[in-house]
C-alpha cells in the first residue's frame, strides 16, 4: 500500500467545480422532456441515429469525474490509516450503494398503477429512504440514533419492494434489474475500476492499459467478436461493454498524472496533456466511428471517445480558470452541486412527484405554466432556472447539515 499512502493527496477545486457544472447541466436536460420546440442538438440523439446531442456529453462528463475523485478519496483514506481490506469495503460499499438506487429507480419506469401506492408518493417514499439510509449524518451523533433513522429507511425500501408491481395488467411482476439506471452504471463501474486502483496500487502504466483493454472490449463487442461469450454474457458482463468503465478509467490516468505534475509543481504541464489528449482521442474517435457510430444508447467505442474529449477539452478550461488562476468563486452559485451532487440528482423526483400530486388534484385546477413558458427559449430559461432552484435548495440543506453521501 505504500504507493497509494505516501503522498498526501491534495483536494482540487477543478473537479469540485467541474462537477456542480456537470450536476447542473444534468438537472437541465433532464427536465427537457417537459419541452416542446427545442432545438435538436440539446437533447439525446435518437436511437439509430449517428450522433452525438449536448445531452450525450453530460452521463460520460459524470464518469471522467467520478474517476477524477477516485485516486484523491482513496489516497485521503489511506492517509488516515485505512487498510488495503478496510479500502475494499469501502469501494464495495459504496459501489452497491449507488447500484441499489439505481436499481430501484430503473424499476419505476416499469411501474403499473396496480401497486397499492400510487406512483408519486411511492417515488417520494422511496426518495425519503434513501435519505435516511445515506444522510450525511452529524459524527457527535450518538451511533444509536443515526442507527435508528437508518433502520427506518430500511424498512420503507423493503416494505416498497414488496409493495412495487411492475409490467402490464396481464402480467404483473415484481422488481427485476433491467439497466441499472444513471446510478447503477456510475456503481458498477465505479466498482470495477476502484478495484482495478487498489490492485495495481495505481501504477500507470496498468490503468493505461486497463483504458485501453475496456476500449478494445467495446470495438469488439461491437463487431459481434464476442458472440462466444454468451453463455455467461447474462450473467457477467463489463457494463456497457466496457464503455462506462473506460471513462471512469480515463478520469483515473489523468488525476494520477495531474498529482504527478503538482508534485513536480508544475501544474500549467496539465494544460498540454489535457489538450494533447483531446486531439488523439477525437481522432481515435473519428477513426472507430464505422464501428456502431455514435450512440450514446449503444454505449459504442466513438461514444466513448468523442465524450471524453468533450470533457477533457472542459476540463482543461477550468484547471486554467480555478486551479491556476484561483477563479472559484466565480461558481459559487452552483458549487453546493459540486458537494451535494447525489442530494441535487435526488431532489428532482420529489419535486416532479409533488408536481404530479398538485397538478391531479381533485379540484382540477390547472397549476401548469403558460405554453410559453414550455417551449423554445423561454422554456430552456425555464428549465435552467429549474436546475439553479435545485442546487440553491441543497445548498440550503447542506447548511444544516442535510446531504446525502455515499
Amino acid at each position: 500500500m505504500t504507493e497509494i499512502r505516501k503522498d498526501r493527496p491534495r483536494r482540487l477545486d477543478s473537479i469540485d467545480v467541474f462537477r456542480a457544472i456537470t450536476m447542473f447541466f444534468m438537472i437541465f436536460v433532464n427536465d427537457l422532456w417537459t419541452l416542446k420546440k427545442i432545438p435538436e442538438w440539446l437533447d439525446h440523439v435518437k436511437p439509430d441515429v449517428d450522433g452525438l446531442g449536448f445531452a450525450d456529453t453530460i452521463f460520460p462528463a459524470f464518469l471522467f469525474i467520478v474517476g477524477l475523485s477516485l485516486p484523491l478519496a482513496l489516497k485521503n483514506r489511506a492517509q488516515k490509516g485505512d487498510s488495503l481490506g478496510s479500502l475494499f469495503g469501502h469501494v464495495f460499499y459504496r459501489g452497491f450503494s449507488l447500484v441499489l438506487i439505481g436499481f430501484f429507480q430503473v424499476n419505476m419506469e416499469e411501474f403499473n398503477k396496480s401497486t397499492a401506492i400510487p406512483r408519486p408518493y411511492f417515488m417520494i417514499l422511496l426518495t425519503l429512504s434513501f435519505f435516511l439510509i445515506w444522510m450525511d449524518y452529524p459524527r457527535d451523533w450518538p451511533p444509536l440514533k443515526k442507527r435508528v433513522r437508518q433502520g427506518i429507511g430500511g424498512l420503507i425500501l423493503i416494505i416498497l419492494g414488496f409493495l412495487f408491481r411492475g409490467g402490464d395488467s396481464h402480467h404483473l411482476i415484481g422488481l427485476r434489474p433491467y439497466w441499472w439506471g444513471i446510478l447503477g452504471l456510475i456503481g458498477w463501474s465505479y466498482l470495477i475500476c476502484a478495484s482495478i486502483y487498489l490492485l495495481s496500487k495505481g501504477r500507470i502504466w496498468v490503468l493505461i492499459l486497463t483504458f485501453i483493454f475496456f476500449l478494445i472490449f467495446s470495438v469488439l463487442d461491437h463487431l459481434d467478436l464476442l458472440d462466444f461469450l454468451d453463455p455467461i454474457h447474462k450473467y457477467l458482463w463489463i457494463t456497457g461493454g466496457g464503455a462506462e468503465p473506460a471513462l471512469v478509467m480515463s478520469g483515473v490516468i489523468l488525476s494520477q498524472v495531474y498529482s504527478y505534475f503538482l508534485k513536480k509543481e508544475k501544474p500549467a504541464y496539465m494544460i498540454g496533456v489535457l489538450l494533447a489528449s483531446v486531439i488523439g482521442i477525437t481522432l481515435a474517435g473519428f477513426a472507430i466511428r464505422p464501428v456502431g457510430g455514435i450512440s450514446k444508447i449503444y454505449d459504442t467505442p466513438s461514444w466513448v471517445c468523442l465524450s471524453l474529449a468533450f470533457s477533457l477539452l472542459t476540463y482543461a478550461f477550468i484547471v486554467y480558470w480555478v486551479d491556476m488562476k484561483g477563479h472559484k468563486s466565480n461558481f459559487k452559485w452552483i458549487l453546493p452541486a459540486g458537494t451535494s451532487t447525489l442530494t441535487c440528482y435526488l431532489l428532482p423526483y420529489i419535486y416532479y412527484s409533488l408536481y404530479d400530486i398538485a397538478y391531479h388534484n381533485p379540484w382540477k385546477f390547472n397549476i401548469r405554466l403558460p405554453h410559453l413558458m414550455r417551449e423554445g427559449v423561454p422554456g430552456l430559461i425555464k428549465s435552467m432556472l429549474f436546475s439553479l432552484l435545485i442546487i440553491t435548495i441543497a445548498g440550503y440543506l447542506e447548511k444544516r447539515k442535510l446531504r446525502l453521501k455515499i
